[in-house]
């Protein structure tokens, strides 16, 4: 009965090896390969944390969700960015952190890359931004609280939050491209109020007076298309 066994274990791995040796699995997608064709997916039970942040999985909080770019299981804070992807006739798509950068052009310095996206200092952004300021901030249900709220040049379509100018590092950050905005005021007592929602990603700002609120209004229906103000101005030029 073990010989049987035995043998039976043996037949299974030359098998397994026989078959990897004349179908080996893709290698992953490169860089410049991101969007532009279909990756392979990884399977959900072929993972048991998110491949991005490395926190586990569970059936409540933290599920399995798929980047259409790489193909990798990541969590829903990690997958909550969307891009256009060639492969799939330029449709925006729900994409991982990192491929979202990359598809976008996002040009990180090695400082930045080390850091980690909310580690970058308020003071490096807000002095290099497209538009800074306070605004009232609430996420979904929860209480308002006022955040100092920068769009950076070097990265236009994403939001940054932080709670006061001069943090080292960053409460939150929205990648605005995708976000469908309503400008109309939450109440009578918030007049100066709009609204970010994106599936089930809802994010409510309430400037100051109207001039600010217009102001960042001009720069996000920008940043929601995948536009800048710089590409913006050179529309109009040409």
């Amino acid at each position: 009965e073990n010989n049987y066994f035995l043998y039976l274990k043996y037949c299974v791995t030359f098998y397994t090896a026989f078959f990897l040796f004349f179908h080996p699995p893709p290698a992953p997608l490169q860089n410049a390969e991101l969007g532009k064709r279909a990756p392979r997916w990884i399977r959900d039970n072929e993972v048991t944390m998110c491949m991005k942040c490395k926190e586990p999985f569970n059936a409540l909080t933290r599920r399995r969700h798929h980047c259409r770019a790489c193909g990798h299981v990541v969590c829903w804070k990690c997958s909550d960015y969307k891009a256009h992807l060639e492969y799939d006739g330029n449709k925006l798509n729900k994409v991982c952190k990192d491929c979202y950068h990359v598809i976008i052009g996002c040009t990180d310095s090695e400082e930045k890359k080390k850091k980690g996206i909310l580690e970058i200092e308020s003071a490096e952004v807000s002095g290099n931004s497209v538009i800074c300021s306070f605004l009232q901030y609430m996420e979904k249900s929860k209480p308002w609280q006022k955040a100092w709220c920068v769009i950076p040049k070097q990265e236009a379509l994403v939001l940054y939050m932080y709670g006061a100018p001069q943090d080292v590092k960053a409460l939150a950050t929205i990648p605005l491209l995708g976000y469908a905005v309503d400008d109309t005021p939450r109440s009578a007592d918030l007049p100066h109020s709009f609204k970010l929602t994106q599936s089930k990603s809802v994010h409510s700002f309430a400037a100051d007076n109207e001039e600010l609120k217009q102001k960042w209004l001009k720069v996000i229906h920008l940043a929601v298309k995948g536009e800048t103000p710089e590409c913006q101005n050179e529309l109009q030029e040409n």
